[in-house]
């Protein structure tokens, strides 16, 4: 099955944005915890001083974590085929939290 078949096959979902919230945050720290039923994900953007002040915070269940992981995921390996690797380095996560960095 081509790729036009795979999209018009798929259902047409329309995102609305309010104005609130329509410029968007810029983050580049993010903060991860889970239960059993939800996933926490502090986003934050790191300070001058050190610290990093959260800007948002996103709870969904885990079937929607690794729908949104797998949807980053193919959006990234585009990104790369397109412009090159991104490369990344690693930072010592918080203390009960997994850092993304």
């Amino acid at each position: 099955m081509s790729q036009s078949q795979k999209d018009k096959d798929l259902p047409h979902i329309s995102f609305e944005i309010s104005k609130d919230i329509e410029g968007g945050v810029y983050v580049n720290q993010a903060f991860i915890i889970h239960s059993r039923k939800e996933f926490i994900l502090d986003l934050g953007l790191a300070l001058p001083n050190g610290k990093i002040r959260v800007q948002t915070r996103v709870i969904t269940n885990p079937l929607d974590a690794k729908a949104i992981f797998l949807a980053l995921k193919e959006n990234i390996e585009k990104f790369e085929l397109q412009y090159g690797n991104i490369p990344v380095s690693k930072s010592p996560p918080a203390p009960g939290s997994k850092q993304v960095h």
